[in-house]
C-alpha cells in the first residue's frame, strides 16, 4: 500500500531532523576532517619529492664512480703507452702512441670536468633534499597535532553519530527512491544542509521568503508536495502559530 502524501513529507521530516543532527556533529568538527586530509596529501607529494631527490644523488654517486673508475682505467692505459714509447722502432710508433697517450689524458681531463659538474649538481640536489625534508617533518608534525584533536572531537561523538546513520538507514528506507533522490539534491545544492522545511511565521523556513495564506494553505492540506517557490525546498508543513495565552505565560 502506498503511503499517503503526508506519510511522505512525515518521513522526509523526520530524515531531515536526522540529518540536521548529523550536520551539527560535522560543524563541531569544523575544518579539521579537511586539514588533515590536505596535510596527508601534502606528505604525499613531499616523499615523493625527497624520494626523488634521493634518486637523483644516487644515480650522480654512481656517475661519479663510473668517472673515477675511467681515470684509473686510463691512468693505466697511460703507463702502458709509455712503457711501449721505450721500444718503438720507429718515430711513426712513437707518435701514434704519443697521440693515444694525449686522447687518455684528455679523457682525465673531461672526467675530471663532468666529476666537477655532478659534485656541484649533488650539493644543489641535497640542499633542496634538506629543505624539502624539512617541510616534512614540519607537516607531519602538523598532521600529528591535528588528527590527535580530530580523535578527540570524534571520540566525543563517535557513539551518538553511529546512532544517528542507523536510524538515518532505517528511516531512508521508508522513503521511495524517487523521492529520495530529490531530497538528496536539493540537501546538495543547500548551503545549511536543508531540504525540507516548514513555514514558520508565514515565511519559508530555509528561504525566509513570505509564503502566501492561499499556499500555505495548500501545504496544510497535504494533498501534494509543494517545494518553494524561491528555493526550491520541499514544504513538510506549517508551524501554528504560538497562542498569545502561552507566550504570556512566559
Amino acid at each position: 500500500m502506498e503511503n499517503t502524501i503526508a506519510q511522505k513529507l512525515d518521513a522526509l521530516l523526520k530524515l531531515q531532523e536526522i540529518d540536521s543532527q548529523l550536520d551539527n556533529i560535522l560543524k563541531i568538527r569544523g575544518d579539521l576532517p579537511e586539514e588533515v586530509s590536505d596535510l596527508e596529501d601534502e606528505i604525499v607529494g613531499f616523499e615523493t619529492r625527497t624520494a626523488k631527490f634521493k634518486s637523483e644523488i644516487d644515480n650522480l654517486n654512481e656517475t661519479i664512480d663510473s668517472l673515477k673508475n675511467g681515470q684509473k682505467d686510463s691512468e693505466k692505459l697511460i703507463i702502458k703507452y709509455k712503457d711501449q714509447q721505450m721500444n718503438v722502432r720507429n718515430n711513426r710508433e712513437f707518435d701514434a702512441i704519443t697521440k693515444e697517450i694525449e686522447l687518455q689524458e684528455l679523457e682525465m681531463q673531461l672526467a675530471d670536468k663532468r666529476i666537477s659538474e655532478a659534485k656541484a649538481r649533488t650539493r644543489l640536489v641535497e640542499d633542496d633534499l634538506a629543505n624539502t625534508q624539512g617541510i616534512l617533518d614540519g607537516r607531519k608534525e602538523d598532521l600529528k597535532t591535528k588528527k590527535s584533536e580530530l580523535d578527540v572531537i570524534t571520540g566525543e561523538s563517535q557513539e551518538e553519530e553511529k546512532a544517528l546513520l542507523n536510524e538515518r538507514e532505517k528511516q531512508a528506507e521508508k522513503i521511495e527512491v524517487r523521492l529520495l533522490k530529490s531530497y538528496q539534491k536539493i540537501r546538495n545544492n543547500s548551503l545549511n544542509g536543508l531540504a525540507v522545511v516548514t513555514v514558520q511565521r508565514g515565511a519559508c523556513g530555509g528561504c525566509f521568503n513570505v509564503v502566501p495564506p492561499q499556499r500555505q494553505a495548500d501545504i496544510r492540506e497535504h494533498k501534494k508536495i509543494i517545494v518553494c517557490e524561491h528555493c526550491g525546498r520541499i514544504f513538510g508543513g506549517v508551524e501554528m502559530p504560538e497562542p498569545a495565552a502561552e507566550k504570556s505565560k512566559r
